[in-house]
């Protein structure tokens, strides 16, 4: 956190905000910022009553406001955003199966309901909007990746509408958040659970990039300090193997190869060969840029390098790897429902 006052007397809203990423962001913000509001903007009403019982929620609740709506209501999301100043914009159709049985749901939540929020924030003054993505988005094998990418493609030439207004568009990629409800890290607890000593592994050279939900959230936070539009922050995050998650949760036991599931990839991958000529790498993370320059204020921020030609950012080829020791640790902090 570079800039400890860039939210302080602002108005957030976060679409999907129940979910596991909007607490995360909310309980964030609240501790190290001052914002005059924070908007819950979701569709489920009992979610929502539950978050409010919970802390922090309950104890800054002058400053909390919980909005029902659906991001494919164009005219109710018009409504909430008078007067806000950011947008995160978390609300999603991310179950891949779902995706895949209900495709024209995914259409209208994760394609139109994108365009409502860029619409909607244009006409009522936001300042920054910061969209969360997914790996899935980068060279798409599933319906939900398919729709994240159309997304992503809006958020970024959203910017070519801001005119002479002080808005700008930016996304944040990552991918499954450890201890996330239908990844695998539950799953396996649930198996252990019930007794089970075999642990079912789709492919054994199965990789993923390891980040916890706190480390998304600081993602959204420096893309919001930093975005000048169109830009698709990438955190350098850690590898592991499938199968040493395994061993890391239960030591002693067996496991099977089962095959890649429908929709499923070997790798995670955030950053292309394609992507690498407007790629550039800093300290802790990788921007994109876009392809094509929408405003004067998209220029690359020249304290990071670009990446070589080439170049990718892949689970599978990282240089930095999680040792089964190293899993076991982090485990301690992931917590599931």
């Amino acid at each position: 956190m570079t800039n400890p006052t860039l939210l302080n007397d602002s108005v957030i809203l976060i679409t999907g905000g129940t979910g596991s990423f909007g607490k995360c962001f909310t309980k964030y913000v609240l501790e190290h910022y001052s914002p005059r509001k924070i908007i819950i903007y979701s569709r489920d009403e009992y979610k929502q009553f539950v978050m409010q019982q919970e802390e922090p929620f309950r104890s800054n609740a002058r400053i909390m406001r919980y909005f029902i709506g659906d991001v494919r209501d164009k005219e109710r999301l018009e409504r909430a955003l008078e007067g806000v100043d950011y947008v995160i914009h978390a609300a999603a159709l991310k179950q891949v199966p779902a995706c895949e049985y209900n495709p024209a749901e995914a259409i209208r939540t994760n394609i139109h309901g994108a365009m409502n929020v860029i619409d909607a924030s244009l006409d009522r003054g936001v300042r920054k909007v910061v969209a969360l993505s997914t790996d899935k988005a980068v060279n798409p094998v599933n319906l939900y990746g398919g729709t994240k990418l159309v997304s992503d493609k809006l958020f970024i030439a959203a910017n070519a509408y801001a005119g002479t207004k002080d808005i700008n568009f930016s996304i944040v990629r990552y991918g499954n958040v450890a201890g996330s409800r239908g990844s695998v890290i539950p799953f396996f607890r649930e198996l252990i659970a019930r007794g089970e000593t075999v642990l079912p592994i789709t492919d054994y050279r199965m990789t993923r990039f390891w980040i916890s939900l706190e480390q998304g959230v600081e993602l959204v936070i420096k893309a919001l300090e930093e975005a000048k539009g169109g830009e698709t922050f990438i955190s350098k995050i850690p590898s592991f193997y499938v199968k040493d998650l395994a061993k890391a949760l239960l030591p002693d036991c067996r496991t099977v190869e089962t095959g890649i599931r429908p929709g499923e990839k070997l790798h995670e991958i955030m950053v292309t060969t394609e992507d690498a000529p407007n790629t550039y790498e800093f300290e802790k993370n990788f921007i994109i840029y876009p392809q094509i320059t929408f405003n004067s204020r998209q220029v690359p921020d020249l304290s990071g390098r670009p990446v070589p030609e080439g170049f990718s950012y892949s689970s599978g080829t990282n240089s930095e790897w999680l040792t089964v020791e190293q899993i076991r640790e982090l485990l301690k902090d992931v917590h599931t429902n």
